[in-house]
This record gives structure tokens, C-alpha cells and sequence, in this order.
């Protein structure tokens, strides 16, 4: 967040005086209290000051980036997940590789009748079953899909940053979703490496209104 010099004088008051009331920090700027009112609310929600009623204003102590950091590690997944995309066990290669592309997707996550998770698509397993002289056609998915248990998964209420982990160090594109049932996990979203980065530009950006 880029600061004006009236928020980064405000914070040079209250490191050198806190706690201290609205009124004084506004005697000191010689502005009144209802001027100064939207810039302690500003630095207030941004995590710069913290205030406590009858007490005042008194400084976090935590930088920008700091602060940053923190309203990353605060992201769920919820707040991010997009629709997911997926076949049915029985689809065959063919129409996978058509799925994906009409979707334009790296992933297509594999569930049976109950929308439960069986297994996953990526690109790669869909290029290898490409290689060969075999009928696209007549190849299901459920033939050379990822199946359970060896799939990474997440749930709605998952930190974000977690998942952006899981997708780097098991070098994936994409996690499904999933909400437990009696019948196995259903599959309700998708998380990509698109994504996260979008979130996190999105933030960055923002801090920087």
C-alpha cells in the first residue's frame, strides 16, 4: 500500500507518542478530527495502527510487507475456486482431449456417477495415450487417469497459500475441490496455478491503489 505523506506523518505521530487520542494526533497536523478521520481509518484497516476505544491510537509495528504477508496467508480457498471441469469414468480419450480443449483447462478432473472423484486428466497423460497406433475412440479415461488415493486435494476452507505449495512441489497444474460425502468426495471446484497467480497480482495491485 503506497502511503500519502499525511498517513506516513500520522504514523511517525503515534510511533513517537502512542496510545494517542484522534484529537491529539489531529492537534499536531493542525487539522481538525473529522479531517483526519479517513486516514486513520485507512491505516487502521490496512494493519498500520491499531486503536482501542478510550485508550487511542498506538502503532502495529509491522511494515508493508508485513502486512502483506499476512493478508495472503489469510486467503481460503472459497474465496478463489472456479467451476471445475469434469467427465465421466466411461468418456473416452477422444472426448477428453476435446473436453479440454474446448474448456481450455489443464486439467479434468475424472468423477464417477455420484460426482465423486475418481480420478484426474492432465495434459500429459492425455498426450502419452495420444502417442501409438490405438483408437482414441475406443480408449475410456478411467484406462489411464491418476486414481485415488494418489490424487492432491483440497477443501473449501484450506488456505490458499497451502494449496499454492501442494501445486509446487508436486509439480501440478491443478487441485480438485472436494466437499465429504457418504458416497466418497464431490468434486465442487477447482484451483489452478492461473488461479493463484491471479489472486495474488490482484492483491499486490490493490495494495498499491
Amino acid at each position: 500500500m503506497e502511503l500519502s505523506k499525511r498517513q506516513e506523518k500520522i504514523i511517525e505521530i503515534v510511533k513517537g507518542n502512542g496510545p494517542i487520542t484522534g484529537e491529539n494526533i489531529a492537534e499536531q497536523l493542525s487539522l481538525t478530527r473529522a479531517t483526519l478521520r479517513p486516514d486513520l481509518a485507512i491505516l487502521t484497516m490496512a494493519g498500520f495502527l491499531d486503536a482501542r476505544p478510550r485508550v487511542g491510537y498506538f502503532f502495529t509495528g509491522k511494515t508493508g510487507s508485513e502486512l502483506l504477508t499476512e493478508n495472503i496467508k489469510k486467503f481460503k480457498v472459497h474465496e478463489f475456486q472456479h467451476v471445475p471441469v469434469v467427465v465421466k469414468e466411461s468418456v473416452s480419450v477422444y472426448d477428453a482431449i476435446s473436453s479440454m480443449f474446448l474448456e481450455d483447462v489443464g486439467t479434468l478432473f475424472v468423477v464417477d456417477n455420484n460426482s465423486c472423484l475418481t480420478g484426474v486428466l492432465s495434459r500429459k497423460d492425455l498426450l502419452r495415450a495420444s502417442i501409438g497406433q490405438q483408437d482414441l475412440n475406443a480408449v475410456p479415461v478411467h484406462i489411464i487417469m491418476t486414481r485415488m488415493p494418489n490424487i492432491t486435494v483440497c477443501r473449501k476452507e484450506d488456505k490458499l497459500i497451502d494449496v499454492a505449495n501442494d501445486l509446487i512441489n508436486k509439480q501440478i497444474d491443478g487441485v480438485p475441490v472436494v466437499k465429504d460425502t457418504e458416497v466418497g468426495l464431490e468434486v465442487v471446484g477447482r484451483i489452478t496455478k492461473t488461479t493463484i497467480t491471479k489472486a495474488f497480482v490482484e492483491l499486490i495491485m490493490d495494495e498499491h491503489i
